[in-house]
């Protein structure tokens, strides 16, 4: 079973292109290299994966919350549901909750 953050946006919103320069460009400090780096040199049968970590990185480096995720994250204490849960929910087509 899968779990994912309970604060998630809204079903759909991509704030960062899920494009190499849509994720190059989001705001990361020094990370932007390190991206183009790791990108660069990544084998292609591993590329969607690379793509997909930091895709998640830049969607979280851009959201207002950023570091008290990290830091309840890092402590254990992030709010997560079973990813069943979410996928209940939305065959259901009950709208997520408010955070």
């Amino acid at each position: 079973m899968g779990a994912r953050p309970a604060h998630l946006r809204v079903p759909g919103e991509l704030r960062v292109p899920r494009t190499v320069d849509g994720i190059a460009a989001a705001p990361q400090d020094g990370r932007r290299v390190e991206f183009r780096c790791e990108f660069g040199q990544v084998p292609l049968s591993r590329a969607e994966a690379v793509l997909c970590r930091w895709w998640c990185e830049a969607m979280l480096d851009i959201d207002p919350e950023a570091d008290r995720i990290r830091e309840a994250a890092s402590e254990g204490t992030l709010a997560v549901v079973a990813l069943a849960d979410v996928l209940d929910r939305r065959e259901a087509g009950v709208p997520a909750p408010a955070c």
